[in-house]
Formats: C-alpha cells, structure tokens, sequence
C-alpha cells in the first residue's frame, strides 16, 4: 500500500538534517514552468492569488526570484524535512532511521501545488501554492487541470514499481480531490478520525490533521504492507471502530 499525504504550508530551511540521501522530484520542469509564470504576477496579484498578506507575497515572490536548477543540498532541502505544519510535526520525521526514510520513500507520496508529487527525499526549494489555487496556465484554469493527469501518472508508476494494491489517503480534501479518476491502478481507503463532543463523535480539523501525522508515522515504523494492518492504529488513545467503518473509510475513535 502506498500513503498519499498533503504538504503544509509552512516550511523549515533554517533547521539543517544530517541526512545527504536524496532524490530529484520527477516533475521538477513542470514545477519550472510554473516559477517562471508566478514571477510574472505583481505582489498585488500574486496576494489575491493565494488569498495572503502582502507581506507572505512580498516574501514568497522574492523566493521565486531565487529559485534555481538544478537542485543540491545547498540550495534544496529534502521534502520530509522541510515541511513542517501540525501533520509533520506529529510524523516526527527528525528522529527516523535510515531504514525509516527509505521505506518511506517507497511507500508515501506528498501532492503538491507546486512539484505535483514527491517522495520524502525529493529536494525541494522555498514555495507558497496551494492545488487549489486558480491559476490560469497554458494547460487550463486552475492548477487541478495543471496537475490532474501528471499526478495520476506519477502514481499509477509508484503503484506498478512497488505492487502496491491499496492507496490510504491521508490528504485533506483539497488534495484528495484530484484522486476522483477512475485511472487509478489502485483501492483508495480513507482513514477517518473522530473526536468525541457532548457526546458526539465528530471530524475536528486540527485534531484529523494530528491522527493524519500520526498515522503515516505508526505505518512507516512498523514497516505496515497490508491494509487491514492500519486498522491496529492506536496512538493518542484511537481506536478503530469496525462498526462505523466501512471498506473505504476506516473509523477511529478518541
């Protein structure tokens, strides 16, 4: 089973790993093209854009105009990283093994507005665009149409390299989304993470987005290939709930 998660929009390149191992995103000229198109809007723009301060934009836009090929670690940190919002902090990557990192190179997949899809080694450079963001390119509105059939490919190769039957989706809504295609080569499971409020089991954002760092974590370090396996997750006092489940959403309750 392969794990799909989303990026976060805060990054860490201050923070240096002592960890050389690394990958070259595979879609890095297409991630090229769309650096040269940002740096074509104004600050004015590229804030509407994205829906940000002026300030991010001033920022993010002047990160634009470093970014350079080709990628090494001095200019690029690797993706598992660099990432660093609530999900990733739960991951804990900053303590995993060598062997942790290469059977998460092998088993997760990060989607991304800017570089599509990454392995957890795949260097990246500073960036601010989100999937759904509606930016007109030459293939289409909005970066979903961008995306749609490079991403699908992507993974449909992840999939066939690695014999992978299931996809657990681990992504937020806007980056599932692009996985509604019947192209893919595989079952998608969707774990689900319910808190309980006044007696009410119930989805609460911030907490799914810890359970979803949680989750990829518990998968990588018990090295977990089939997917009823995930069903034994039980970090932060989850529990699966086989009556609330069903064959693509697996339940947990806290």
């Amino acid at each position: 089973m392969i794990q799909i998660i989303s990026p976060s929009k805060t990054l860490n390149f201050t923070t240096k790993v002592n960890f050389e191992n690394h990958t070259i995103p595979n879609l890095l000229s297409n991630s090229t093209y769309l650096v040269e198109r940002l740096k074509q809007c104004s600050i004015i723009e590229y804030t509407k854009l994205m829906n940000i301060s002026y300030g991010i934009s001033e920022r993010t836009l002047q990160e634009y105009k470093q970014w350079t090929t080709p990628f090494t670690l001095q200019n690029s940190k690797q993706c598992i990283f660099a990432y660093n919002g609530i999900s990733y902090n739960e991951m804990k990557t900053e303590e995993y093994s060598e062997a942790d990192l290469s059977f998460a190179q092998n088993t997760l997949r990060i989607i991304s507005g800017l570089y599509g899809v990454l392995r957890p080694l795949d260097l990246i450079q500073p960036y601010r665009l989100s999937l759904n963001t509606k930016l007109i390119t030459e293939r289409g509105k909005n970066l979903y149409v961008f995306w749609a059939d490079q991403i699908i490919d992507e993974i449909n190769k992840a999939i066939a390299e690695n014999n992978h039957k299931y996809i657990i989706n681990l992504a937020s809504n806007e980056y599932f989304k692009i996985f509604n295609n019947p192209q893919i080569n595989a079952k998608i499971v969707s774990p689900v993470f319910k808190q309980k409020r006044n007696g009410v089991y119930r989805v609460v954002s911030i907490y799914a987005k810890k359970a979803r760092g949680l989750m990829s974590q518990f998968i990588i370090k018990n090295r977990l290939k089939k997917v009823l396996d995930i069903q034994s997750f039980d970090l932060d006092g989850y529990k699966y709930s086989p009556t609330q489940s069903t064959k693509e959403k697996f339940v947990f309750l806290k």
